[in-house]
């Protein structure tokens, strides 16, 4: 008797596993470079094992967290939005990068005679992911106070799925503007990935709230206090935190709210995107 509980303490503890997604907004293989780190500086600080779960697309990760399939969530703000509708207000923003609290996005073009959101009509325009905040919610919210409405005035939307998709899909000439999150563009433009003499931003956003890591509010507070700690401590000084920070293009994280997100969800409501 003893020896069976023990192989099922054995057992209870080999599944003790903490499993964390990302909205897909790059690559896989830049999402699962991301993550590499930060799994391994997980299981240091929580004492247990911890697993990336990559997800197909963007309501994937709002229906995994919403059903306690991970435990952990990087969402855009949208997203998080979605995800506490979904759960039924479960959904606890835990810390966002310190860049979150003023985010924009850029739009940006070959075509030399595009300077203004006005000069988009009549034009193909591509977005992100249709979830996505900063390449497809925000953008489609400040072109609507500009009197621009997408679904009216372009000659065709698109949606690229990804804001890598989308510079590429205006770098080909497959679109002639795309909307996309301005820190995949820097990366993009520090990396010398873009062609800068072609592809340039004609409009910059102003700032909004955008990405955090949730949790559930299921999730016990000693787990949640840990994690939080975790990436608060997380500094440029020593060389993992300075892997991990560069990695997730963040100079630090701060904690985070849900009143944090209000203006999302206003801006949401008003373009019809969340019902």
């Amino acid at each position: 008797m003893a020896a069976a509980l023990l192989a099922f303490a054995g057992h209870a503890a080999a599944q003790a596993v903490f499993r964390f997604t990302a909205i897909p907004d790059e690559s896989p293989t830049e999402l699962a470079r991301k993550a590499g780190p930060l799994v391994k500086y997980l299981e240091n600080r929580l004492g247990m094992r911890v697993e990336f779960t990559p997800v197909t697309d963007y309501a994937a990760s709002v229906e995994a967290l919403a059903n306690k399939q991970v435990d952990m969530a990087w969402f855009g703000g949208f997203t998080f939005v979605q995800a506490n509708v979904r759960s039924g207000g479960k959904a606890v923003p835990l810390v966002q990068r310190a860049e979150d609290e003023t985010f924009k996005s850029v739009f940006i073009t070959t075509d030399p005679t595009i300077k203004t959101l006005a000069d988009l009509k009549g034009k193909n325009v591509s977005f992100g992911s249709q979830s996505s905040t900063s390449g497809h919610l925000m953008p489609r919210s400040f072109l609507l106070e500009a009197k621009v409405d997408p679904d009216k005035d372009f000659k065709r939307v698109a949606y690229s799925g990804a804001h890598d998709a989308t510079i590429a899909a205006v770098a080909a000439g497959k679109v002639d503007a795309g909307a996309l999150n301005i820190s995949v563009w820097d990366k993009f433009v520090a990396d010398k990935k873009v062609d800068t003499t072609r592809v340039r931003v004609f409009y910059t956003t102003p700032s909004y709230y955008d990405y955090n890591w949730t949790v559930h509010a299921d999730m016990p507070a000693a787990t949640k206090d840990k994690l939080a700690k975790a990436f608060l401590d997380l500094s440029p000084a020593t060389p993992e935190g300075k892997a991990i920070l560069d990695l997730q293009r963040a100079t630090r994280f701060v904690p985070t709210k849900v009143d944090n997100y209000k203006g999302i969800e206003a801006a949401a409501r008003s373009a019809g995107l969340l019902k």
